[in-house]
């Protein structure tokens, strides 16, 4: 009976030595994920038989179909039973009917305003306007401080304040905020007018006017002026009615708002009769998943956009090949090489998620929905999200030093993963981590600008990859020709290593830096 007990006891040791990888067989699933097999993926990926994936385009379609085939063929299984897609319910948002007067004098769509918001149907009328000088609300300036804009009409200008040496208020430095950074100034002054109740809100840069006037204007010309967005919540507060506007709308209303910054109420009488026009134009994400062997309710999210841009009114097709056919085509030789070391029998301990989104270049939609509306999986129970968006080309920036990602937002919640990111990266693939765009006041704002920020705002530790912006971004030219495939066979490795280890370590990693919500 005790040699049967011992010989049970020497058996069950082996079974469980076994069962843990040492580091030649991580090396060695990391080594599946090869140069040639990115190559022939991204090749018909980025083909022009899937034109462009835009968003619920026919080509998206496609595109969604081979990921679904690809994880089929790996034996990966889907996250929702029996379905790979999760039905991203998208409306196009056309051109609305807007019939505008300022004190009697009729104003007109184009020449002076532009919407921005799926607003719903309505009118407007008030007989005075709120001035919120450049509408910033921020912890160091507060344009709405004692400013009470609840149900009001509220008109803000481009900028932000400066001190005495020319420095701007929020930064300390000649650096821009988010609050006078192109797109992001607009969702920030937007957002911070209607999280202190207004109502509609005007936004007044000349400049930023023209541009994004004469680009929906001209693709109107060419079919229809449409963008895509996601349906209201029913728990959330309809849309504010939001405007970008000309010099001259702005100075109907508030006649120095160029001179002055200081809030004001004003006496204007405005008329506003608001018809929406919209239609649904479904879409999708994909998601496939391999459950973890210990802790399989934990789960680590490797993440990028399986859509791009489309065609041109001339059908050049917009290829995508580095945006994000690379980080797409890298998932799914990440996906394999964990599929491999599961049928080893060195499953990650952690479950782990491909999940490849849509609407990434419409404003990050797929993965607002997966985060917003429907997660598949509880975002408390999710460890880490890995977000790769742009991995296979070299930012002329760093030509002749080739070897190298530029990593963001590995430190803004979690020490951990970007301890964990470092030590794997020292261990195993070598490349040069550049956390340039990872400065809180860098101009591009990279970290809000991907699928990853909506993990992040959910307090979810994320890291996003990233080789930088080239000659060719949102470019015809963006091809698979031009893709370094060694290079993005040891960033991908680099992506397995960190979700190898933050899947396998005993310990969840640690958020020791979360941001309080709202």
């Amino acid at each position: 009976m005790k040699k049967t007990l011992l010989l049970l006891s020497i058996l069950f040791v082996a079974y469980s030595c076994k069962k843990e990888a040492s580091k030649e067989d991580i090396v060695n699933y990391a080594k599946t994920i090869t140069e040639e097999e990115l190559k022939e993926h991204l090749y018909i990926y980025a083909s022009d038989e899937f034109e462009g994936r835009n968003t619920g385009d026919p080509g998206q379609k496609k595109a969604v179909e081979y990921l679904k085939k690809e994880y089929e063929k790996l034996g990966i299984p889907p996250v929702i039973e029996g379905n790979y897609f999760q039905n991203v319910p998208l409306n196009i948002v056309k051109t609305p009917k807007i019939d505008m007067k300022i004190d009697g004098k009729a104003y007109t769509y184009f020449d002076h305003f532009i919407s921005l918001t799926a607003a719903e149907t309505g009118t407007l009328s008030a007989s005075e306007v709120v001035y919120a000088g450049y509408g910033i609300d921020d912890e160091k300036y507060s344009d709405y401080k004692d400013l009470d804009v609840k149900g009001k009409v509220v008109v803000v200008k481009m900028g932000e304040p400066k001190d005495k040496a020319g420095n701007n208020v929020i930064t300390g430095a000649k650096t821009v905020s988010k609050w006078s950074n192109g797109r992001q100034a607009l969702s920030s002054k937007r957002d911070a007018a209607k999280d202190n109740g207004a109502k509609a809100v005007f936004f007044i840069d000349d400049a930023l006017f023209k541009r994004y006037s004469d680009f929906y204007r001209g693709r109107e010309e060419r079919g229809g002026s449409s963008r895509l967005s996601l349906p209201t919540k029913k728990d959330e507060p309809a849309e504010i009615y939001f405007f970008l506007a000309s010099e001259e709308m702005g100075k109907s209303m508030v006649n120095n708002i160029d001179k002055s910054e200081k809030p004001a109420v004003v006496k204007t009488q405005l008329e506003m009769s608001y018809t929406s026009i919209t239609e649904l134009k479904p879409s999708e994400n994909v998601a496939a998943i391999i459950k973890g062997s210990e802790k399989p309710e934990e789960y680590i999210i490797i993440s990028s956009h399986l859509d791009h841009v489309g065609m041109d009114a001339d059908g050049n097709v917009f290829n995508g090949a580095d945006d994000d056919g690379s980080g797409t085509v890298s998932i799914l030789e990440i996906a394999e090489a964990f599929k491999t070391a599961a049928d080893k029998g060195h499953g990650p301990k952690r479950s782990i998620i491909f999940l490849n989104v849509t609407g990434e270049e419409k404003g990050l939609l797929g993965s607002r929905y997966y985060t917003d509306y429907e997660p598949l999986v509880p975002l408390a129970n999710t460890v880490a999200n890995l977000n790769i968006d742009m991995v296979g080309r070299i930012d002329p920036k760093r030509e002749g030093d080739r070897n190298y990602i530029y990593l963001i937002g590995s430190d803004k919640l979690s020490t951990d993963l970007h301890n964990i990111s470092e030590e794997v990266n020292k261990e195993f693939t070598n490349i040069a981590l550049d956390y340039t765009y990872n400065d809180e006041n860098d101009p591009n704002r990279f970290y809000y600008r991907s699928d990853h920020y909506n993990f992040a705002k959910n307090n979810i530790p994320i890291i996003f990859y990233f080789n930088g912006t080239h000659d060719d971004y949102h470019k015809i030219s963006d091809t698979p020709d031009k893709i370094n495939y060694d290079l993005m066979e040891n960033r991908a490795r680099l992506v397995f290593h960190t979700a190898w280890e933050v899947a396998n370590r005993e310990a969840r990693i640690v958020v020791d830096k979360a941001e309080e919500k709202e």
